[in-house]
Protein backbone atom coordinates (compact mmCIF):
# COMPACT_ATOMS: atom_id res chain seq x y z
CA UNK A 1 0.00 0.00 0.00
CA UNK A 2 1.37 3.54 -1.38
CA UNK A 3 2.48 6.02 1.70
CA UNK A 4 -0.06 9.26 1.96
CA UNK A 5 1.14 10.77 4.74
CA UNK A 6 4.68 10.22 6.30
CA UNK A 7 4.02 9.72 10.70
CA UNK A 8 7.41 9.86 11.75
CA UNK A 9 9.01 8.99 15.30
CA UNK A 10 12.29 10.84 16.18
CA UNK A 11 14.81 8.67 18.74
CA UNK A 12 16.90 10.93 20.12
CA UNK A 13 15.35 14.59 20.91
CA UNK A 14 18.20 16.32 21.85
CA UNK A 15 19.92 19.56 20.97
CA UNK A 16 20.38 19.23 16.83
CA UNK A 17 16.12 18.15 17.52
CA UNK A 18 15.18 21.17 19.00
CA UNK A 19 15.46 23.64 16.48
CA UNK A 20 17.44 22.46 13.36
CA UNK A 21 15.59 19.44 12.29
CA UNK A 22 12.57 18.73 14.75
CA UNK A 23 9.83 20.92 14.00
CA UNK A 24 10.15 20.88 10.60
CA UNK A 25 8.69 17.42 10.62
CA UNK A 26 5.38 18.97 11.85
CA UNK A 27 5.79 21.69 9.51
CA UNK A 28 6.15 20.26 6.10
CA UNK A 29 3.78 18.88 4.03
CA UNK A 30 2.18 15.76 4.03
CA UNK A 31 4.05 14.96 7.25
CA UNK A 32 2.95 14.52 10.99
CA UNK A 33 5.21 13.93 14.20
CA UNK A 34 3.61 11.54 16.24
CA UNK A 35 6.55 10.07 19.07
CA UNK A 36 9.97 11.16 19.89
CA UNK A 37 12.61 8.68 22.15
CA UNK A 38 15.02 9.93 24.63
CA UNK A 39 16.35 7.71 27.32
CA UNK A 40 15.54 10.15 30.02
CA UNK A 41 12.20 10.24 30.48
CA UNK A 42 11.93 13.50 32.13
CA UNK A 43 13.57 15.08 29.16
CA UNK A 44 11.42 13.09 26.72
CA UNK A 45 8.39 14.09 28.09
CA UNK A 46 9.77 17.48 28.50
CA UNK A 47 10.43 17.65 25.06
CA UNK A 48 7.30 16.34 23.49
CA UNK A 49 5.14 18.94 25.88
CA UNK A 50 7.08 21.60 24.28
CA UNK A 51 7.07 20.72 20.83
CA UNK A 52 3.09 19.48 20.86
CA UNK A 53 4.19 15.74 20.45
CA UNK A 54 1.55 13.10 21.41
CA UNK A 55 3.38 10.55 22.37
CA UNK A 56 6.74 9.83 24.14
CA UNK A 57 8.77 7.08 24.89
CA UNK A 58 11.99 6.21 27.06
CA UNK A 59 13.05 2.90 25.42
CA UNK A 60 13.59 2.98 21.38
CA UNK A 61 11.72 -0.68 20.84
CA UNK A 62 8.61 0.71 22.01
CA UNK A 63 8.66 3.42 19.46
CA UNK A 64 9.55 1.13 16.43
CA UNK A 65 6.94 -1.01 17.74
CA UNK A 66 4.46 1.86 17.03
CA UNK A 67 2.10 0.95 14.20
CA UNK A 68 1.29 4.42 13.81
CA UNK A 69 5.02 5.45 12.70
CA UNK A 70 5.88 4.45 9.26
CA UNK A 71 9.03 6.64 9.54
CA UNK A 72 12.15 7.27 12.23
CA UNK A 73 14.58 10.04 12.47
CA UNK A 74 17.64 8.47 13.92
CA UNK A 75 19.57 11.64 15.86
CA UNK A 76 21.45 10.09 18.69
CA UNK A 77 25.12 10.14 18.61
CA UNK A 78 26.90 8.40 16.12
CA UNK A 79 27.66 5.18 18.22
CA UNK A 80 23.99 4.12 18.29
CA UNK A 81 23.50 5.03 14.62
CA UNK A 82 24.43 1.37 13.77
CA UNK A 83 21.57 -0.55 16.47
CA UNK A 84 18.88 2.06 15.63
CA UNK A 85 19.22 1.83 11.70
CA UNK A 86 19.48 -1.97 12.02
CA UNK A 87 16.71 -2.02 14.43
CA UNK A 88 14.10 0.39 12.36
CA UNK A 89 14.67 -1.27 9.11
CA UNK A 90 13.69 -4.73 10.54
CA UNK A 91 10.28 -3.29 11.87
CA UNK A 92 9.77 -1.97 8.84
CA UNK A 93 10.27 1.80 9.31
CA UNK A 94 11.84 4.30 6.35
CA UNK A 95 14.76 6.21 8.27
CA UNK A 96 16.30 9.21 8.03
CA UNK A 97 19.91 9.01 9.67
CA UNK A 98 21.35 11.96 10.95
CA UNK A 99 25.28 12.05 10.04
CA UNK A 100 27.90 10.85 10.46
CA UNK A 101 26.15 7.89 8.93
CA UNK A 102 28.22 5.80 11.54
CA UNK A 103 30.95 4.90 13.47
CA UNK A 104 33.49 3.97 10.70
CA UNK A 105 33.52 2.50 6.91
CA UNK A 106 32.80 -1.15 8.40
CA UNK A 107 29.53 0.10 10.26
CA UNK A 108 28.39 1.85 7.60
CA UNK A 109 28.68 -1.20 5.58
CA UNK A 110 26.32 -2.99 7.78
CA UNK A 111 23.98 -0.29 7.32
CA UNK A 112 24.08 -0.12 3.30
CA UNK A 113 23.17 -4.48 3.68
CA UNK A 114 20.43 -3.84 5.97
CA UNK A 115 18.49 -1.19 3.77
CA UNK A 116 18.86 -4.04 0.72
CA UNK A 117 17.91 -6.80 2.91
CA UNK A 118 14.45 -5.63 4.10
CA UNK A 119 13.82 -3.27 1.67
CA UNK A 120 13.42 -0.20 3.95
CA UNK A 121 14.24 3.66 2.40
CA UNK A 122 16.66 5.24 3.98
CA UNK A 123 18.27 8.81 3.70
CA UNK A 124 21.36 10.57 5.05
CA UNK A 125 20.94 14.27 6.36
CA UNK A 126 23.21 15.65 4.66
CA UNK A 127 21.25 18.38 4.62
CA UNK A 128 23.34 20.90 2.77
CA UNK A 129 22.69 19.20 -0.22
CA UNK A 130 18.89 21.31 -0.46
CA UNK A 131 20.12 24.74 0.88
CA UNK A 132 19.72 27.20 -1.92
CA UNK A 133 23.28 28.37 -1.42
CA UNK A 134 24.98 24.86 -2.46
CA UNK A 135 22.42 24.25 -4.93
CA UNK A 136 23.27 27.74 -6.40
CA UNK A 137 27.44 26.19 -6.72
CA UNK A 138 26.57 23.42 -8.22
CA UNK A 139 24.44 25.02 -11.08
CA UNK A 140 27.58 27.67 -11.59
CA UNK A 141 29.94 24.72 -11.34
CA UNK A 142 27.50 23.23 -13.93
CA UNK A 143 26.90 25.55 -16.10
CA UNK A 144 30.98 25.98 -16.79
CA UNK A 145 30.08 29.79 -15.14
CA UNK A 146 34.16 29.19 -13.94
CA UNK A 147 34.95 26.88 -17.27
CA UNK A 148 36.89 23.60 -16.24
CA UNK A 149 36.46 22.81 -12.89
CA UNK A 150 40.32 21.97 -11.71
CA UNK A 151 40.73 22.34 -7.84
CA UNK A 152 38.80 22.69 -4.55
CA UNK A 153 40.09 23.91 -1.61
CA UNK A 154 38.34 22.95 1.93
CA UNK A 155 40.16 25.28 5.05
CA UNK A 156 38.69 24.58 8.30
CA UNK A 157 41.03 26.79 11.16
CA UNK A 158 39.05 26.84 14.59
CA UNK A 159 40.22 27.10 18.14
CA UNK A 160 39.54 24.98 21.24
CA UNK A 161 36.30 26.94 21.78
CA UNK A 162 34.52 25.56 18.77
CA UNK A 163 31.31 27.75 17.41
CA UNK A 164 30.47 26.05 14.80
CA UNK A 165 28.31 22.71 16.54
CA UNK A 166 25.51 22.82 18.74
CA UNK A 167 25.79 22.74 22.16
CA UNK A 168 25.02 19.50 24.50
CA UNK A 169 24.94 19.34 28.04
CA UNK A 170 28.25 16.45 27.56
CA UNK A 171 31.04 17.32 25.11
CA UNK A 172 30.39 13.89 23.62
CA UNK A 173 32.29 15.30 20.21
CA UNK A 174 35.77 14.92 21.39
CA UNK A 175 34.38 11.12 22.53
CA UNK A 176 35.85 8.83 20.04
CA UNK A 177 33.81 6.56 21.41
CA UNK A 178 30.68 7.92 20.68
CA UNK A 179 31.43 10.52 17.81
CA UNK A 180 33.78 8.30 16.40
CA UNK A 181 36.41 10.89 16.74
CA UNK A 182 36.69 14.64 17.28
CA UNK A 183 35.14 17.43 15.71
CA UNK A 184 36.53 16.55 12.32
CA UNK A 185 33.86 13.61 12.74
CA UNK A 186 31.38 16.32 13.45
CA UNK A 187 31.75 18.83 10.71
CA UNK A 188 33.90 17.11 7.87
CA UNK A 189 30.99 15.34 6.36
CA UNK A 190 29.18 17.85 5.60
CA UNK A 191 31.86 18.93 3.72
CA UNK A 192 32.63 15.88 1.68
CA UNK A 193 29.52 15.37 1.04
CA UNK A 194 28.99 18.72 -0.58
CA UNK A 195 31.92 17.56 -2.67
CA UNK A 196 30.88 14.55 -3.90
CA UNK A 197 27.72 16.40 -4.56
CA UNK A 198 29.32 18.86 -6.92
CA UNK A 199 32.29 16.71 -8.37
CA UNK A 200 30.67 13.31 -8.67
CA UNK A 201 32.49 9.81 -7.08
CA UNK A 202 35.75 9.83 -5.80
CA UNK A 203 38.60 7.86 -7.32
CA UNK A 204 41.52 8.00 -4.85
CA UNK A 205 42.25 9.43 -1.54
CA UNK A 206 45.28 9.72 1.11
CA UNK A 207 45.24 11.59 4.75
CA UNK A 208 47.14 12.14 7.74
CA UNK A 209 45.67 13.19 11.17
CA UNK A 210 47.28 13.83 14.39
CA UNK A 211 46.93 15.50 17.59
CA UNK A 212 48.77 18.11 18.53
CA UNK A 213 47.18 19.77 21.51
CA UNK A 214 46.86 17.71 24.96
CA UNK A 215 43.76 19.55 25.65
CA UNK A 216 41.73 16.43 24.59
CA UNK A 217 42.74 12.85 23.44
CA UNK A 218 41.56 12.92 19.70
CA UNK A 219 42.99 14.25 16.80
CA UNK A 220 42.95 17.65 16.27
CA UNK A 221 44.20 18.29 12.72
CA UNK A 222 43.54 16.36 9.50
CA UNK A 223 44.61 16.54 6.20
CA UNK A 224 43.00 15.09 2.92
CA UNK A 225 43.74 14.90 -0.73
CA UNK A 226 41.31 13.54 -3.36
CA UNK A 227 40.90 13.11 -6.88
CA UNK A 228 37.38 12.40 -8.41
CA UNK A 229 36.93 10.30 -10.97
CA UNK A 230 36.32 13.17 -13.19
CA UNK A 231 39.68 14.46 -13.00
CA UNK A 232 39.55 17.01 -10.54
CA UNK A 233 41.74 17.51 -7.61
CA UNK A 234 40.80 17.91 -4.02
CA UNK A 235 42.79 19.25 -0.27
CA UNK A 236 41.36 19.60 3.14
CA UNK A 237 42.85 20.93 6.27
CA UNK A 238 40.90 20.85 9.26
CA UNK A 239 42.27 22.52 12.00
CA UNK A 240 41.00 22.30 15.57
CA UNK A 241 43.80 23.96 17.96
CA UNK A 242 44.62 27.42 16.15
CA UNK A 243 43.67 30.83 18.03
CA UNK A 244 40.50 32.24 17.66
CA UNK A 245 41.76 35.17 15.19
CA UNK A 246 42.85 32.54 12.30
CA UNK A 247 38.92 31.32 12.44
CA UNK A 248 37.62 30.33 9.02
CA UNK A 249 35.76 27.26 7.48
CA UNK A 250 36.00 28.32 3.69
CA UNK A 251 35.51 26.72 0.37
CA UNK A 252 37.48 27.44 -2.99
CA UNK A 253 36.41 26.18 -6.54
CA UNK A 254 39.33 26.79 -9.15
CA UNK A 255 37.86 26.52 -12.51
CA UNK A 256 39.99 27.30 -16.22
CA UNK A 257 38.00 30.78 -15.96
CA UNK A 258 37.78 31.90 -12.06
CA UNK A 259 36.78 30.80 -8.59
CA UNK A 260 34.06 30.42 -6.61
CA UNK A 261 34.36 31.35 -3.12
CA UNK A 262 31.72 30.36 -0.02
CA UNK A 263 31.42 29.26 3.18
CA UNK A 264 29.85 26.03 4.72
CA UNK A 265 27.45 28.51 6.72
CA UNK A 266 25.54 28.88 3.59
CA UNK A 267 24.67 32.68 3.32
CA UNK A 268 26.67 33.83 0.38
CA UNK A 269 28.77 32.98 -2.16
CA UNK A 270 31.50 35.17 -4.42
CA UNK A 271 32.30 34.84 -8.29
CA UNK A 272 35.44 35.71 -9.20
CA UNK A 273 36.57 35.80 -12.80
CA UNK A 274 38.19 38.14 -15.60
CA UNK A 275 35.18 39.55 -16.42
CA UNK A 276 33.30 40.14 -13.30
CA UNK A 277 33.01 39.74 -9.15
CA UNK A 278 29.56 38.89 -7.93
CA UNK A 279 28.03 38.07 -4.98
CA UNK A 280 25.00 35.87 -4.42
CA UNK A 281 23.23 36.20 -1.13
CA UNK A 282 20.98 33.88 0.53
CA UNK A 283 18.70 33.65 3.55
CA UNK A 284 18.95 30.21 5.71
CA UNK A 285 15.65 28.35 6.60
CA UNK A 286 14.76 28.80 10.37
CA UNK A 287 14.75 25.22 10.75
CA UNK A 288 18.04 24.03 8.59
CA UNK A 289 17.15 20.69 8.04
CA UNK A 290 13.70 21.56 6.46
CA UNK A 291 14.14 21.63 2.80
CA UNK A 292 16.06 18.20 3.44
CA UNK A 293 13.63 16.85 5.32
CA UNK A 294 10.93 17.53 2.62
CA UNK A 295 13.01 15.88 -0.37
CA UNK A 296 13.20 12.90 2.23
CA UNK A 297 9.41 12.79 2.51
CA UNK A 298 9.08 13.24 -1.11
CA UNK A 299 11.00 10.27 -1.70
CA UNK A 300 9.45 8.17 1.01
CA UNK A 301 6.33 8.88 -0.34
CA UNK A 302 7.14 7.84 -4.22
CA UNK A 303 7.11 10.94 -5.57
CA UNK A 304 10.96 12.09 -5.59
CA UNK A 305 14.37 10.09 -5.69
CA UNK A 306 16.25 9.62 -3.00
CA UNK A 307 17.82 13.29 -1.77
CA UNK A 308 20.98 11.66 -0.60
CA UNK A 309 21.55 7.81 -0.23
CA UNK A 310 22.80 5.35 2.00
CA UNK A 311 25.61 4.34 -0.73
CA UNK A 312 26.58 7.81 -0.70
CA UNK A 313 26.92 7.83 2.69
CA UNK A 314 28.91 5.12 2.93
CA UNK A 315 31.49 7.09 -0.28
CA UNK A 316 31.79 9.56 2.60
CA UNK A 317 32.28 6.81 5.50
CA UNK A 318 35.18 5.46 3.85
CA UNK A 319 36.96 9.06 2.90
CA UNK A 320 36.48 10.16 6.60
CA UNK A 321 37.94 6.74 7.64
CA UNK A 322 40.98 7.63 5.13
CA UNK A 323 41.79 11.49 6.45
CA UNK A 324 41.56 10.01 10.02
CA UNK A 325 44.09 7.17 9.30
CA UNK A 326 41.29 4.57 10.40
CA UNK A 327 41.58 1.12 9.23
CA UNK A 328 39.54 -0.12 5.92
CA UNK A 329 37.99 -3.14 6.23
Amino acid sequence: MTETKIVWGIIGCGDVAEVKSGPAFQKSANSELRAVMRRNATKAEDFAIRHKVPTWYDDASRLLQDKNINSVYIATPPSTHLKYALQALEAGKNVYLEKPMALSYKEAKEIVAAERKYKGKLTIAHYRRQLPAFIKVKALVDSGAIGLIRLVDIQVLQSKNLKLIANSETNWRINPTISGGGYFHDLAPHHIDLLRYFFGSIKTAFGVSLNQDPAYKTDDIVNGLLSFENGIQGRGIWCFNTAESNAKQCCTIYGSQGKLEFSFSGDKIHLITNDETKTFNFKKPEHIQQPMIEATIAYFLGKESNPCTAEEGLEVAKIMDIFSASDID
